[in-house]
């Protein structure tokens, strides 16, 4: 049943998706804690994650690179979370299991002013087979990089996982994104701050005016997750220098 239903997720998805995987719950035992997909789905079995590439093209337009990336990134999330809202219905439909649409952006869950998804799609990406994590804290897909975009939904039913990719994803000695960062986000060690990277690369009109004091920093979460949501995004060296966000033959 396992088997077959995997199948007809993957055929109701079809092309509406660039990639997508299963892991099963118990690969996430090294989760954060609350963070694990089982927090999020009642006798939750298997995570389901399926990501969808954003072009090229706007990483190279001469003139509106960040306008692009603002308007694609903010148009995939929506229609991810609507993939997650139908593949949660469908497979319910298909028995007696139960399915839950994971965000693929907000909202957000903050632990000590820094914010964490329901669940980490990246580390959800890497534990289904789609990816390995890099260098800069990225999941990189063999052949699209870090382009892809991810939704998920997590599930009752037991279904067959894929196997975890083990290579490192990043060329031997490559460092272009330490060296292009403009917020200093890495360490003299390489490691990656991601405080840092937000801070920098993460901007919205309103937080100004509601951050500004303790009243409005103690509804961070609300503050985000509301009039937040359509942020702007001031930075993408990092995906446009990265040789793995490259075009690379099908």
């Amino acid at each position: 049943m396992g088997k077959s239903l995997r199948g007809a997720i993957t055929d109701h998805l079809g092309s509406r998706v660039t990639t997508i995987g299963f892991a099963p719950i118990e690969r996430f035992g090294d989760a954060p804690e609350n963070h694990n997909p089982a927090n999020a789905c009642k006798d939750a079995k298997t995570i389901i994650v399926f990501g969808i590439k954003v072009p090229q093209g706007m990483l190279r337009s001469p003139e509106y690179n960040l306008h692009l990336l603002h308007r694609t990134y903010h148009t995939v999330y929506v229609h991810l979370d609507e993939l997650g809202l139908e593949i949660s219905n469908f497979v319910e439909s298909q028995g007696d299991h139960l399915a839950v649409p994971i965000p693929s952006y907000a909202p957000l869950v903050f632990h000590n002013m820094e914010p964490w998804g329901v669940v980490s799609l990246k580390h959800a990406a890497v534990y289904a087979g789609l990816g390995a994590f890099g260098r800069s804290g990225q999941m990189y897909h063999p052949q699209y990089g870090s382009l892809l975009r991810l939704g998920a939904v997590v599930t009752s039913a037991e279904l067959p996982g894929d196997p975890i990719i083990e290579d490192d994803p990043c060329p031997p000695k490559c460092n272009a994104c330490q060296k292009i960062c403009p917020s200093e986000a890495f360490d003299v060690v390489g490691k990656f701050n991601k405080m840092a990277c937000l801070a920098y690369c993460i901007k919205h009109a309103i937080y100004p005016l509601v951050l500004k004091d303790e009243q409005g920093l103690k509804h961070i979460e609300r503050v985000i997750n509301t009039a937040g949501y359509n942020y702007w995004l001031k930075c993408d060296e990092c995906l446009k220098v990265c040789p793995n966000n490259k075009h690379k033959p099908h």
